[in-house]
C-alpha cells in the first residue's frame, strides 16, 4: 500500500519565452488546469496550484482546484514550494511532489513512482528521475542535463557536460555511445521532504550550482542526498515555446482530448 503524498503545481505568471503561458488554451482549457487535471489522476492526497497571480488563482479555482497565492519574488520554484509548505504548516516528514504547471501530459504513474521512491529511501531529501540517453548528439548537448549515480542510485553529480566521460571509447570514436544505458538524461520531476523545503531558502548558492546553472546541485553541495529513479523512456514534453504550445494543441486534437 502506497504512502500518501501531496502534489503542488507551481504556476508563475511571468514567462519570458511564452507570455501568459499558464492560461493559454489547450483544447478548451487553460494549460495549468490541464496539468492539474493530470496530476489529479495520480495517487496524491491533495493537489494545490501555487501561483503569484490572482487571475491565475481565480481561473484555477473556477475549475475546482485548490490554490494558494504566493509571493511574486521567489527566485525559484523550490522557494515557492517552501512558502506553500510553510503556509500549510505541513509536518517535516510529509512528501511533496513538484509538478511543473506547463506539463499537461505528465504521467500520473511517474508522479506516484517518484513520491514512493522518496518515501522508500528515508536517507534522501529529494527524489527525481532519469532515463537512458540513446542519441550521441543529446549526450554532447549542454541543454540536456546528465546525472551520474552511485551503485544505490543516489546522485553523485548533475551536469550539462557530457558525463560520464568514456575516456578509451571516445579516444577511438565520438560518433557513438559505448552502450545503450551508458548515460542518463535527467527529468525535472522532483519529490521533496517538507523538512528539506523548509531549509532550502536558507541554503547558500554553491559554486557548482552557479557554474552549471542547476538548482539541484545546491542540495548536493550542502550534503543532501538525491535518489534517482531510473525509467525506461523519456516523458512526454511540456510547453516552453510557441512551437511547443502548437505541438501540444495538435496532440490533444489528434487524440480528441477536448474539454467536456
Amino acid at each position: 500500500m502506497s504512502t500518501p503524498f501531496i502534489a503542488i503545481v507551481p504556476a508563475r505568471a511571468a514567462s519570458t519565452r511564452l507570455p501568459g503561458k499558464m492560461l493559454l488554451d489547450v483544447a478548451g482549457l487553460p494549460l495549468v488546469v490541464r496539468t492539474a487535471q493530470q496530476a489529479k489522476k495520480s495517487s496524491a492526497a491533495q493537489i494545490i496550484v501555487a501561483t503569484d497571480d490572482t487571475h491565475i488563482q481565480n481561473v484555477v479555482a473556477e475549475h475546482g482546484f485548490e490554490t494558494l497565492l504566493t509571493s511574486p519574488n521567489h527566485p525559484s520554484g523550490t522557494d515557492r514550494l517552501s512558502e506553500v509548505v510553510t503556509q500549510l504548516n505541513l509536518s517535516d516528514d510529509t512528501v511533496v511532489v513538484n509538478v511543473q504547471g506547463d506539463e499537461p501530459l505528465i504521467d500520473p504513474q511517474l508522479i506516484n513512482q517518484v513520491a514512493q521512491a522518496l518515501i522508500q529511501h528515508p536517507e534522501a531529501s529529494i527524489a527525481t528521475c532519469a532515463y537512458p540517453i540513446s542519441e550521441v548528439d543529446k549526450f554532447f548537448n549542454p541543454n540536456i542535463v546528465k546525472v551520474v549515480c552511485d551503485q544505490r542510485s543516489f546522485a553523485l553529480y548533475f551536469s550539462r557536460a557530457p558525463i560520464p566521460w568514456a575516456r578509451d571509447d571516445f579516444a577511438r570514436d565520438k560518433s557513438q555511445l559505448p552502450k545503450p544505458d551508458f548515460a542518463l538524461h535527467h527529468i525535472g520531476l522532483y519529490a521533496y521532504r517538507v523538512s528539506f523545503l523548509k531549509q532550502f531558502p536558507q541554503l547558500s548558492t554553491g559554486i557548482h550550482e552557479k557554474l552549471e546553472s542547476l538548482e539541484q546541485l545546491r542540495a548536493l553541495e550542502h550534503g543532501h542526498r538525491i535518489f534517482v529513479l531510473k525509467t525506461a523512456q523519456a516523458p512526454l514534453p511540456g510547453v516552453d515555446t510557441a512551437e511547443d504550445l502548437q505541438n501540444m494543441r495538435d496532440y490533444f486534437a489528434k487524440h480528441h482530448l477536448y474539454a467536456k
